[in-house]
């Protein structure tokens, strides 16, 4: 990491006003400052989390610690670029460190080989923001509590086939929003064409302080109202109790296994949920093997997006949840959990 004195304009150094000119000019100084002072903590190393680390250390944070405990496969040379060849066996996060770093040398890039089950609470407290992909539902419901208790942002995430999503629990969150100001009209000449072009071309802007509560990925989960949700939800369900029940997510080398053992949990969980199997047709089962790259992508583009406005408290945050459908092209943001 590169540090340099502070000299520049507004308390940050020239070299950073530099490398930041184009987002200092989209979100202001205010906001790249507090990017500046923000650790991440990132969990998982495949395709999504390539993806988000990249995303992350070109924003400019303070610093980003990349934690997993698994080695490369041969799978993750489909989605993770971070990765170069010839890394097979090594540990997913180590073998990512040398890219990552060279993305942005302002930034401090850690490499964490420990496995995220077995750090105490104080871990994550260190962190401005924690970002989970990998992990499973138990996993990632002890852990959202650990980070709403300690007013850390938290954040989850993860790919599967053509389907994607993310959360996000902030807490208590305050943002600032910019807002266009209406032209004031002098009576009597409202409808000239000098009129018509000052509504077109007001440049005048306010910023406007708001506030949102988010609820936890323990009551999203569990008390959503199942009628008026996206079939998004539904396979996240099922695809996370195929994860808890095996300890891994589909695999195209058991394709023919796994395709018989999502369509059992999809009928045991949509009927414990209230609803008809009808919800997710049967060949749902063909989409949601692998990470796809270009689905790692958007996710990745979203959930980096989403961190970003957290840590600058600029613009509105997505609350709570994002679904993205690769077969359709499409994302939808749902508020879920109680009402």
């Amino acid at each position: 990491m590169v540090e340099k004195e502070e000299g520049g304009p507004g308390g940050i150094s020239e070299e950073e006003a530099a490398q930041y000119d184009r987002q200092i000019r989209l979100w202001g100084l205010e906001a790249q400052k507090r990017l500046r002072a923000s650790r991440v903590l990132l969990v998982g190393m495949k395709g999504l989390g390539a993806e988000v680390a990249k995303n992350l250390i070109l924003a400019g944070v303070k610093g980003l610690t990349m934690l997993d405990h698994q080695q490369v496969s041969q799978e993750d040379t489909r989605a993770q670029f971070l990765i170069p060849g010839g890394s097979l066996g090594r540990n997913r996060a180590e073998a990512s460190l040398e890219r990552a770093q060279n993305l942005n040398p302002m930034v401090d890039v850690k490499a964490d080989p420990e496995n995220v089950e077995n750090k105490p609470e104080e871990f994550f407290t260190q962190f401005d923001a924690v970002c989970l992909t990998c992990c499973s539902r138990d996993v990632m419901v002890k852990i959202n509590q650990i980070c709403h208790k300690n007013s850390v942002k938290f954040f989850t995430g993860d790919v599967f086939g053509y389907h994607g999503y993310m959360f996000a629990d902030l807490g208590e969150h305050e943002f600032v929003e910019e807002k266009t100001k209406v032209a004031k009209v002098t009576p009597g000449v409202e409808d000239g064409p000098d009129t018509k072009k000052a509504k077109l071309d007001s440049p005048e802007t306010t910023m406007v302080k708001k506030r949102v509560v988010f609820c936890q990925l323990k009551e999203a989960l569990e008390k959503a109202a199942p009628k008026r949700i996206a079939p998004d939800y539904f396979l996240l369900q099922v695809l996370l109790k195929f994860r808890t029940d095996n300890g891994r997510d589909p695999s195209p080398q058991n394709y023919s296994q796994d395709s018989q053992l999502l369509l059992q949990i999809r009928r045991d969980v949509l009927e414990a949920l209230g609803v008809g199997a009808d919800l997710l047709p049967d060949e749902f089962v063909s989409y949601c093997f692998s990470e796809m790259a270009p689905v790692c992508a958007v996710v990745g583009g979203v959930l980096g997006q989403e961190v970003v406005k957290a840590l600058s408290q600029r613009d509105p945050p997505h609350n709570n949840f994002f679904f993205f459908d690769g077969i359709k092209g499409n994302g939808v943001v749902e508020c879920l959990g109680p009402s």
